[in-house]
């Protein structure tokens, strides 16, 4: 028969420490263990400190780092060049491994295991361009936030979050909408972004100033082009641009605002700009951004697949809300059906003119609009 051999664990490391300590010799220590003398001998001088001697806690470290061959992204090329792709695309590590998972049917690798290799990358090579590869592109993580004063008292017409409807908070009925405002260093640059709570979709203009006016027609404009069935609210915070509002109620959408201070409640259309940053950073002069160059921005954002749609891209949960308005009568709802009895669904142009609109942002490939890292 072979020999079997047993690790010593971190027990049994504290006794050969206490015996060794009150003077005990190797024989007598691995006599007290049950063991071959040359394994308390090996431990003893492979395990020991310089100016420490043998500490259990060091021994049982010092076991686990030799036994450790590296990452498994630093072991396996072939699935780092997947995932370093994934990231290049703009996707965040979970993306990327859900996405994965969804392809084979089975886990391939945690987002931690990817966070955790391009941090210590970060750290052992001191090379901060591997951010680059992170949504955020920070090279810790953390998040830090100030206060200041609240315009809320300023917009006409305003109505406190608290008093829009229920079924907007579980993201199931589609129509509710979010909006903010991505700034850039230069002054007056920015782009107007309105996102989908349901399916993810972002819609995005570039404005040259931030006037209430400008703002809400432009606001009209990009929800003229989506089917009435799909237009319901939209919630913004409480800058004054958005003080014209109210010219939404035109296409009979109501409005609402979060509370001063408090983002989050839209965070939405802030994780959207948030992740839209790696493609057009705050630095980006728009007056020299290309037309073509900006809609493949927002079209590796509208196919990247996300968590919250079981790794389906927003272009595609998008699409699917589309098909069932356009299979549906285009007759009006009754009132007991389960949908909004106000909202009509859309007519097959109505559905034209949004494929229209979306494929504006949505036929680019992901690929053509990947972040340039290392």
């Amino acid at each position: 028969m072979g020999r079997t051999y047993k690790q010593l664990s971190l027990d049994d490391r504290c006794e050969i420490a206490r015996l060794s300590a009150n003077g005990g010799s190797v024989g007598q220590i691995a006599a007290a263990l049950d063991r071959p003398p040359s394994t308390i001998s090996r431990e003893l001088r492979r395990n020991r400190g310089r100016q420490v001697g043998y500490k259990p806690s060091y021994a049982q470290q010092q076991t686990r780092a030799r036994r450790w061959k590296g990452s498994r992204l630093e072991r396996d090329a072939s699935l780092r060049r997947e995932v370093l792709a994934g990231l290049s695309r703009g996707w965040s590590p979970e993306q990327v491994a859900g996405r994965l998972a969804r392809e084979r049917g089975r886990r391939v690798i945690s987002y931690e295991s990817i966070y955790r290799f391009i941090y210590a990358q970060i750290t052992r090579t001191t090379d901060f361009t591997w951010r680059r590869y992170l949504p955020r592109g920070k090279s810790k993580r953390g998040h830090r936030g100030k206060r200041g004063g609240s315009p809320a008292s300023f917009i006409e017409g305003r109505v406190s979050l608290a008093e829009r409807p229920a079924e907007v908070a579980d993201r199931k009925v589609p129509g509710h909408w979010e909006a903010d405002l991505m700034m850039f260093s230069k002054y007056r640059q920015a782009i107007l972004a309105v996102h989908q709570r349901t399916s993810r979709l972002l819609l995005a203009v570039p404005i040259e100033r931030k006037f209430a006016a400008g703002i809400a027609s432009h606001l009209v404009r990009l929800f003229k082009a989506v089917p009435e069935a799909l237009r319901r609210t939209v919630t913004f915070d409480n800058g004054t641009e958005f003080a014209a509002h109210l010219s939404l109620q035109s296409l009979l959408m109501k409005t609402f605002f979060c509370d001063p201070h408090a983002p989050w409640q839209k965070g939405g259309i802030e994780n959207a700009i948030g992740r839209l940053r790696r493609f057009i950073p705050r630095k980006t002069d728009l007056e020299k951004l290309p037309t073509k160059r900006f809609r493949q921005s927002i079209a590796a954002y509208n196919n990247t697949p996300r968590k919250c749609l079981d790794f389906r891209t927003p272009a595609e949960a998008f699409s699917s809300q589309l098909l069932y308005f356009e299979c549906e009568s285009t007759s009006w709802l009754s009132p007991g059906r389960h949908h909004c009895a106000s909202a009509r669904i859309p007519p097959a142009n109505e559905c034209h003119a949004a494929v229209s609109l979306i494929g504006q942002f949505s036929t680019f490939t992901a690929s053509s609009a990947s972040v340039p890292v290392m």
